[in-house]
């Protein structure tokens, strides 16, 4: 075994249980991501998974159907072997929250079902459905006893988008944790199932070099970057009403800002982790409407063309109001009320229908004193950053400034870059292999607490709130396959800033 590296631990039996198993979710990751880590020895040795549908299906047309799924959306070749192993324990189950009686006897059938199986009623409760169902679900698997834990555990995993404002958020974490201990729930973003995302940490607290210089004396700023080239496609009608602020930035980005901000833990266990991570985005100052319609930019794409691919205008989207002023751009200037990050601009953004698919965290040096270079040719000194991407590749890169071989003093940027591929040969994965796997070992570390996610929607709130305001004012267009709006150029500029550009 490699230096630092811990043995896996082994999942206890249970029942895997996943609500909206005829989804597009549960057939493009979920069972992928269950597959893997059959294929890696990572799953219970007895384990039964029981798909939840609204409608009749048998047994067989639910196997067949996900064997076809995995087929299409598995990262690594199928041996049929290990996926008939896999999906010869799955039992389908009809039940709907708008009938009682058919939670009853769901709960009768997991009973039969485990004492067939032997799972030892551990139960793990998959909510792979719209965020309208997660209420009344719970609600009924509350009543029925089956989130209780008496003997055996009892876990509810959660999907985002974690409410939709700061009082949805805080109304479900209540209404939940009426039903379950906050122990028992596993908020889920597939972002921090990223090997680079979780890499934070290890790159930050396993290396003397950078924590000592990870502050406001050498730090000048932070930019997070999440743009995607697709547009809305099929989700119209869940887009037009969530929009990219509400879509990203409480979740994916601020759990990327969370990790890269976040103070010290007093050790590597959930509780410390999570409470760091809560405790640095209750600390993002909260803005004035006022001061948050200066400090973003929000963009709608227009028809335009990425690759060979023909994108239409947002607002002829099948589902999207032909008036809509959702957003499918977003760029925020935040900053951080702490001795760490004071005066130190974090700079957001997202959206759809870009020129390339990205998602990096650049972090900007400051710069070097250039009074000795005066007398050479250097007329200037590339930027210092170091640059953690997860798409296109999962790499990590340092910039820095060298001579340029010759008898003259010439300096030029150059780069030493680290990416997975290269140095691990690891398989493809889902994303969500390693958070499937912390969830059937009870591990939530990498998953949010409620006091992250209303934090999240605190910092957040105010932006909302000023963009509802202005209606459609302050809502620039950009065309499909562009790099977005000009306008959140200027969000830097006026600072004497600017967005790295890919590399």
């Amino acid at each position: 075994m490699a230096v630092g590296q811990v043995k896996q631990r082994q999942p206890d039996p249970c029942a895997f249980v996943i609500f909206g198993v005829t989804g597009d979710l549960a057939h493009r990751l979920v069972i992928p991501a269950l597959y893997n880590l059959a294929a890696t020895n990572l799953l219970p040795d007895k384990l039964c998974v029981v798909g939840i549908a609204r409608k009749g299906m048998s047994n067989a047309e639910l196997t067949d159907s996900l064997f076809k799924g995995l087929r299409q959306f598995a990262t690594r070749p199928v041996d049929d072997a290990i996926a008939r192993h896999l999906l010869q324990c799955v039992t389908c189950i009809e039940a709907d929250p708008k009938d009682p009686d058919s939670f009853d006897a769901m709960r009768e059938h997991l009973d039969r079902l485990e004492a067939a199986r032997q799972t030892g009623g551990n139960r793990l409760f998959y909510l792979a459905t719209p965020p309208n169902a997660f209420l009344p679900i719970s609600k009924e698997l509350g009543r029925t006893g089956m989130l209780a834990e008496n003997g055996p555990w009892r876990r509810l995993v959660v999907e985002k988008p974690f409410g939709t404002d700061l009082a949805s958020a805080r109304a479900l974490n209540g209404e939940l944790l009426d039903l379950v201990e906050e122990h028992q729930i596993y908020r889920i973003d597939h972002y921090l199932g990223k090997e680079t995302v979780q890499n934070i940490l290890v790159l930050r607290f396993a290396n003397g070099m950078f924590e000592p210089i990870w502050n406001r004396n050498h730090i000048d700023h932070v930019q997070i970057t999440v743009e995607e080239k697709l547009g809305v496609g099929h989700r119209g009608s869940f887009y037009d009403a969530t929009g990219a602020l509400r879509d990203m930035v409480p979740n994916h980005l601020f759990q990327l800002l969370s990790l890269v901000a976040m103070e010290p833990p007093i050790r590597f266990d959930a509780h410390s982790v999570r409470s760091e991570k809560a405790d640095v985005l209750a600390a993002i100052q909260t803005q004035s409407e006022q001061e948050a319609l200066r400090n973003s930019v929000r963009g709608q794409y227009c028809g335009g063309k990425i690759g060979d691919t023909e994108i239409e205008d947002y607002r002829k989207t099948r589902d999207v109001r032909p008036d809509s002023t959702t957003e499918t751009y977003a760029a925020l200037k935040l900053t951080i009320d702490n001795w760490r990050w004071a005066g130190v601009p974090f700079y957001l953004r997202t959206g759809k229908a870009l020129t390339a698919k990205r998602t990096e965290i650049a972090i900007k040096f400051k710069q070097a004193p250039f009074a000795m270079f005066r007398d050479t040719a250097v007329d200037r000194l590339s930027q210092n950053y170091l640059v953690i991407s997860t798409e296109p590749t999962e790499s990590i890169t340092l910039q820095f400034n060298t001579k340029v071989p010759g008898p003259t003093v010439n300096i030029d940027g150059v780069e030493m870059t680290f990416r997975y591929r290269d140095y691990f040969k690891a398989e493809p994965s889902t994303g969500y292999e390693t958070l499937i796997h912390d969830c059937m070992i009870g591990d939530n570390i990498l998953f949010q607490r409620a006091d992250g996610v209303e934090a999240g929607w605190q910092a957040v709130q105010p932006f909302l709130d000023a963009w509802k305001r202005a209606g459609v004012t302050g809502l620039e267009i950009y065309r499909a396959g562009s790099e977005g709006p000009e306008q959140a150029n200027a969000l830097l500029s006026r600072d004497g800033r600017s967005w790295r550009k890919p590399g």
